[in-house]
Order: C-alpha cells, then structure tokens, then sequence
C-alpha cells in the first residue's frame, strides 16, 4: 500500500466519509513536456504513456476500485497526421504488452468510446484484451475515441433503437459507455487547464474536481496522494443540506 490511505475519515458529527471508489484522469500536458526539452510532441506521448502505466498501478497500489484515464478524445483526431499516428502506434503497443506481458497488474479493461473507427486488427485486439483481463478484481476504463457528448447521444440512440418513447436518467445511465459503473468520485486534470473538454459529462455531474499545474508525463505518486487528500478534504452534499 502506498503512504495515503482510503479508510473512511471521520467526519465532525462522528460518521464516516465513504472511501472513493472511482477516480478520473484528464491526462493533459504530453505535448508541453515534450517542448520544454526541445523534443518532438511525440516523444512526450511516449512519456505520457509511461506516466499512464505508472499512475494505473499507483491507484491500485491504494485500493482504488477504478480508474478511468482520457487517452483520445473524439477532438483529437483533428491534430496532425504525424502525431496521431504516433499515438495510435502506442496505443497498439500498449494493447500487445497487455496481451503478451500484463504490466497493468489485477485490472479489468475496458474501453469507452466508438470503436468503429479502428481497424479490425485494433478492434480485435482491442476484444482480447478486454477478455483476457475481465477477471481481475480492479478495473481501468481507457477513454479512446471518446466524448462525453457522443456517449450520451449513443445512450439515447441506442434506447430509440429500443422503441423507448420516454426516456429516465436511469435509462441514458444505463446504456452509456460507463453501464453499471459507479459515477467518478474525483476528476484530476494535470497541465494547468481548468475545464472538463468533454470527458464524462454526464457522469461527472458531481464529481470532485481537482486541476494541478504538473504535467501528465511528470506526475508522480506524490501527486495522487495530494489529490486524494483534496478529495477527503471535501464534503460531498449531493444537492442535500446537512
């Protein structure tokens, strides 16, 4: 375990805070990293994926029961040919490793967004690796191809294809990407920016919202454990008055 716990913390009144369950990260700041060495955008992708696995493992090091990371939004694709190329390549070298020498230790995979606009050769690995993880006890939800937008017009979608003529807040929840996952207890943006960019939108309705200046590719378990201190720090109400 690592130095900061997840017990559950005292409040004044002599209850206790529930543990966080999911956390969220909007890894922001490849690009910068990369440009403060005098490197190429892609070398700090290259970076930011090392800081990935590295993060992952932190969270589960600390009994978090989810983590979801933002890899690619469904924006993304309009940066330059060069660089999403390069991420794609390490995306697809993330999903080898991941078949051949499992890095991200007791963690069940899935991918949200539209998959569609992979090839077949991705979208199959992409269905090995969601099988051969599926029975470890954490999970880790990769946010690829992926806006929050998209994910509650693809929810409403699929409940018109239903024949659904009325649709509840339970009905979109339960057809988004995320379906029968916990809501994110906490968001942590790093590189400076304060704004969501279309990431969770609707699961993130009452998150706790956490922005840091370090960049993706620099951030380090010291990093995370200031977060989680941040998120214990906070009363969650939910609307309610106590």
């Amino acid at each position: 375990m690592g130095l900061f716990s997840l017990k559950k913390k005292k409040t004044e009144s002599g209850g206790t805070k529930p543990p966080l369950r999911h956390i969220a990260f909007i890894m922001d700041g490849n690009g910068r990293w990369a440009k403060k060495r005098g490197l190429p955008r892609e070398m700090g992708h290259k970076a930011g994926a090392e800081a990935f696995r590295r993060i992952v493992e932190c969270c589960i090091d600390r009994d978090i029961e989810l983590v979801t990371v933002y890899a690619f939004s469904t924006e993304n694709w309009k940066r330059p040919q060069s660089e999403v190329d390069g991420i794609m390549k390490l995306f697809v070298e993330y999903l080898h490793d991941g078949l051949e020498n499992p890095r991200q230790k007791n963690s069940k995979i899935r991918f949200l967004g539209d998959n569609s606009r992979f090839s077949p050769e991705i979208r199959e690995l992409m269905e090995r690796i969601v099988e051969k993880s599926s029975h470890y006890p954490h999970a880790l939800n990769i946010a690829i191809n992926y806006g929050g937008r998209d994910d509650i017009v693809y929810a409403v979608n699929s409940l018109i294809a239903e024949g659904k003529t009325e649709i509840t807040e339970e009905d979109i929840s339960s057809h988004l990407y995320t379906s029968g996952q916990p809501d994110p207890d906490l968001i942590v943006r790093t590189g400076g920016e304060w704004r969501l960019s279309n990431f969770l939108t609707w699961q993130s309705t009452y998150s706790e919202l956490f922005f840091t200046n370090t960049l993706w590719p620099d951030m380090s378990d010291k990093d995370v454990d200031e977060a989680l201190e941040f998120f214990t720090s906070r009363q969650r109400r939910f609307g309610q008055v106590k």
